[in-house]
């Protein structure tokens, strides 16, 4: 294994990190709630009850901070090697897993642990279990 030292971006990354803490934090403390992506998104759909309002803003900053970003800076360039059938199977497989897992990634790998949920470890562990399954299979046994 090598690391690309082109990309190495461990300042930005961390500067990142400290912000995603900070917004989850912060959530926790203002609304009493865990900025778990999944349930935020799930809580504007109809039916569904909860606080449509902070959701939708929420949700909205999480497509406006991008946008924002690039009237400072060129965003960086995205490249997707996957069709899309693909993308859409695994979009749905991330769903029912979030169902399953009560929970996304935000929730309990961010929101989860830092608040020392066993079961937020737990679930993290099988994100991450999952993920390099796949990452395995793709690679080396389906040769993508």
């Amino acid at each position: 294994m090598s690391l690309d030292l082109a990309h190495f971006t461990p300042y930005a990354s961390f500067a990142g990190g400290l912000m995603i803490g900070a917004a989850a934090a912060l959530f926790v403390l203002v609304n009493g709630r865990i900025a778990g992506i999944s349930g935020l998104l799930g809580g504007l759909l109809p039916g569904s009850g909860g606080e449509r309002g902070v959701n939708a803003a929420f949700v909205i900053g999480l497509v406006a901070a991008p946008l924002l970003w690039r009237l400072r800076a060129a965003l960086p360039a995205m490249q997707i090697d996957a069709s899309t059938l693909t993308l859409v199977v695994a979009g749905l497989l991330v769903g029912v897993g979030t169902r399953y897992g009560s929970g996304c990634t935000s929730g309990h790998g961010v929101c989860g642990i830092a608040r020392g949920s066993r079961r937020s470890f737990v679930a993290t562990g099988a994100f991450m279990a999952a993920g390099f399954a796949t990452v395995f299979a793709v690679r080396h046994l389906i040769g993508g």
